[in-house]
């Protein structure tokens, strides 16, 4: 069986675009708004989630990363990446709302070291949760506030996210 593909570039802007107008509706305008990716694709998606706000309320678009690596609760099983900077606007995130993107919402654990690591940060007034995919599965109660596609899938099944800026092409596939 091979990949069959879900979205393609043009339906995976459409998505970034109604989620950042989500983002902005939700908030009540851009004002005290963070938006913070998670290495690596999440990151590449809060950029241009960041791009697209600033473009519909200028001011709205300060955008930053959250590496959350050291803050997995599986590093003595699995191997991960190397840590990646983690980069706060100079504004820093006390009282304002901060939106955490990633590429794949699965089990929840990314999300739930984010908010360990976010927690080291600041105290945000609200944390808000973005992805481009919600396949289910999860293991910790975790739910998406903005969600591009809901993509229910086996276990047996791998969702791949390839953005332009990381992989050289742009689509979301399940592959077996």
């Amino acid at each position: 069986m091979t990949a069959r593909t879900v979205m393609q570039q043009a339906d995976i802007s459409r998505a970034l675009t109604r989620i950042s107008h989500e983002i902005l509706e939700s908030n009540r305008g851009g004002s005290d708004l963070v938006t913070l990716g998670i290495p690596t694709r999440g990151a590449v998606l809060a950029s241009r989630i960041g791009a697209i706000l600033e473009s519909i309320e200028p001011g709205s678009g300060t955008v930053g990363t959250l590496d959350v690596t050291m803050y997995r609760d599986d590093l003595n099983r699995t191997l991960t990446r190397t840590p990646q900077p983690t980069r706060i606007p100079p504004s820093g995130i006390d009282g304002k709302t901060v939106v955490l993107v990633d590429d794949v919402l699965f089990s929840g654990r990314t999300v739930r070291a984010a908010l360990d690591a976010l927690a080291d940060l600041g105290r945000p007034r609200a944390v808000r949760l973005a992805v481009l995919v919600d396949r289910g599965h999860r293991e910790l109660p975790i739910r998406a506030d903005f969600v591009g596609k809901n993509l229910p899938s086996s276990l047996a099944e791998r969702i791949n996210v390839r953005l332009h800026d990381v992989d050289g092409a742009e689509d979301v596939a399940i592959e077996p």
